[in-house]
């Protein structure tokens, strides 16, 4: 017969280890992932007017990737400090922890580059087209905008694309993270 055990301020506080902070960290990111790229865009996007949604999106974009990089990358130092074989091990990306490890670094980098680099561009390339359909009295996806106007759309379908790409290999990665995890444990 199993022992029943009474919850005490001792047995919580036995709670706060490594393996627990990191399967919290690793949770929080995997869900904010795939809520901010699979659910909650779309729900904004079908709500809300193009302008709102793009003003949201340019806020909630910032704080999702910023927080990305800074949970990856615990994530990936709490990895590297509890598999010590890693750094002696890096140029074999086919060994099980230094293939987490690389998961971990390609969520970092990824959404380091959606935080850094394109983001911003995006949100440059959107505000620019906001301002010259206010310029040319006409929507972005209008028959017959100016060549400006045909230029930016294409600046911005890059950029979002690339963004997008970026995220989705960062939530493929945490995907695989996951299941290694569920599968072999910390």
């Amino acid at each position: 017969m199993a022992h029943a055990e009474s919850l005490t301020m001792a047995s919580l506080t036995d709670l706060l280890t490594i393996k627990g902070a990191y399967l919290l960290a690793y949770g929080w990111l995997y869900g904010m992932s795939i809520w901010i790229s699979f659910f909650g865009g779309i729900i904004a996007y079908r709500s809300l007017p193009k302008h709102q949604f793009g003003a949201l999106q340019h806020r909630t974009f910032p704080v999702y990737f910023a927080s990305s990089v800074l949970l990856s990358s615990v994530l990936l130092a709490l990895w590297a400090y509890t598999h010590a074989g890693i750094l002696s091990n890096l140029a074999r990306p086919s060994h099980p922890d230094v293939a987490q490890a690389y998961a971990l670094g390609s969520v970092t980098l990824f959404q380091g580059i959606n935080q850094f680099v394109v983001g911003p561009l995006t949100s440059k390339t959107m505000f620019k087209r906001h301002k010259l359909e206010k310029e040319e009295g006409k929507s972005y996806h209008e028959p017959n905008v100016s060549a400006e106007m045909k230029a930016l759309n294409s600046r911005f379908g890059m950029l979002h694309g690339i963004s997008s790409v970026a995220n989705l290999g960062a939530v493929i990665a945490l995907g695989f993270h996951g299941l290694w995890l569920g599968n072999n444990g910390l």
